[in-house]
């Protein structure tokens, strides 16, 4: 997956380099040499221009002006007089030498430029193939611990180093690590929680050094800090240098997103699980009130029967009365039990959302919603200020064959906005929380 952490340039390229630029010069001195005979030495400073040119192209700005000085003097010690010195008689001549570094210093700095700037735009290229895999495999992964797993996978795999994943459940819990059998000390896990508590990365190689052999960096959310990562090298080297915190940094959030977006859909499950519970507790109490009030109105009819009757026993007969009433009371009860939240009404600013009635109203007057619209808004209202999924309201909303259609969800939420917001176009009813899912901002 993407693109291998860049690597500052070593002492040995720009050896090579230097190596190279005067290898460049040489031959440019040698064509001159060659042709000097038959067509003279006034065009032949001309010759050291390519040389710097490749020089700055292929080896950057110091291999270049190396060329450049090497040109000048070659150019003085072979082409003038009197040669192979480096004195000059001659002043067109120093004007020349003068003339030729300068053009070569200018050409070596424009072509550096260039190459700098390509050197910049293939890292920035790489830096974005390298964010973009990293969050594509935590996409494909769902739970939390997948997600964990992938994760440090990942950065182990980019750092070239050993990657643990801390919370904050127990006081500060590994939840996984890469390689696998990469542990912490009681030492490790204090400075982690230290990080989990103030969300300042600490660590080796760190501005806030402490006494482990860890850098360990905060995961954020928002502002809150949900997990840190610990990054540590077998060979004690720091393994994320300067230049490497900006990669990492956004790394860290494509996981603290996949993270969230885990938790808020383990929240929506168990909510979908509660709604349902509440929804066969409902039907239970319905059949029940359905297959009891039957017998019980039969009980009741036969008790006023014998007491027309007068056969049977007055004390019993009561007793059998008394004790149908309360049963009856009993069930009338059970039949009357609802969720308390679905009878309350939500407000969100000065929109209210009604469920129990299931009734929209803005300022007090009604408003009108389509089926669709009225679906997405009624779940959000079940659960006010939570994030909900994209494809947790298109099920619910359209159903689980359209649970992809996020295109869907985003026409009906457009619609809501322009019925219910003040201003559709800076909404502060139905948020949007990019790539996750919308949440209701309620009183």
């Amino acid at each position: 997956m993407g693109m291998p952490v860049p690597h500052s340039e070593t002492a040995s390229a720009r050896l090579g380099g230097y190596v190279g630029a005067a290898l460049l010069v040489g031959v440019a001195t040698l064509a001159g040499l060659i042709l000097s005979p038959g067509y003279g030495t006034s065009a032949i400073d001309l010759l050291y221009l390519p040389a710097v040119l490749v020089a700055a192209i292929v080896a950057g700005r110091r291999a270049a002006l190396f060329a450049a000085v090497g040109s000048a003097l070659a150019y003085n010690f072979f082409f003038t007089a009197p040669r192979f010195t480096f004195h000059v008689d001659d002043p067109n001549d120093i004007l020349t030498i003068v003339v030729l570094f300068a053009v070569a210093v200018v050409v070596s700095w424009l072509a550096g430029s260039v190459r700098e700037q390509a050197r910049r735009a293939d890292a920035h290229a790489a830096r974005n193939a390298t964010i973009a895999g990293f969050a594509r495999r935590l996409l494909g992964s769902s739970t939390e611990h997948e997600i964990a797993t992938a994760a440090m996978d990942q950065l182990a795999t980019l750092f070239a180093c050993n990657a643990v994943l801390v919370d904050d459940g127990d006081g500060g819990r590994l939840v996984s690590a890469a390689p696998a059998m990469a542990s912490l000390t009681p030492a490790d896990m204090a400075v982690a929680s230290l990080v989990l508590r103030n969300g300042e990365r600490a660590g080796r190689g760190l501005e806030r050094a402490v006494p482990t052999e860890w850098q360990f960096h905060p995961v954020r959310s928002d502002q809150p800090v949900i997990a840190a990562v610990g990054l540590a090298r077998d060979d004690g080297v720091p393994p994320v240098r300067k230049e490497q915190l900006a990669l990492l940094d956004n790394l860290l959030d494509q996981l603290a997103l996949a993270l969230e977006r885990s938790r808020y859909e383990l929240a929506a499950r168990a909510a979908g699980e509660e709604r349902e519970r509440d929804r066969l507790r409902s039907m239970l109490l319905a059949t029940i009130g359905h297959d009891l009030r039957p017998p019980i109105g039969a009980i009741t009819g036969a008790v006023a029967g014998l007491r027309r009757e007068g056969k049977a026993d007055k004390a019993l007969l009561g007793t059998v009365a008394a004790e149908t009433v309360k049963v009856e009371r009993y069930l009338g009860n059970l039949l009357h039990l609802t969720t308390p939240s679905d009878q309350r009404p939500v407000i969100a600013g000065d929109v209210t959302i009604d469920l129990f009635h299931r009734t929209v109203t803005r300022d007090g007057e009604p408003v009108h919603l389509a089926p669709k619209e009225y679906a997405v808004l009624a779940e959000l209202a079940k659960y006010p200020g939570r994030v909900i999924g994209h494809d947790h309201l298109l099920r619910t909303a359209w159903g689980p064959a359209q649970a992809t259609q996020v295109d869907y969800l985003r026409v009906a939420v457009r619609g809501l906005r322009r019925k219910l917001e003040r201003d559709p176009t800076v909404p502060r009813i139905i948020i949007n929380e990019p790539a996750v899912g919308y949440r209701l901002v309620a009183a």
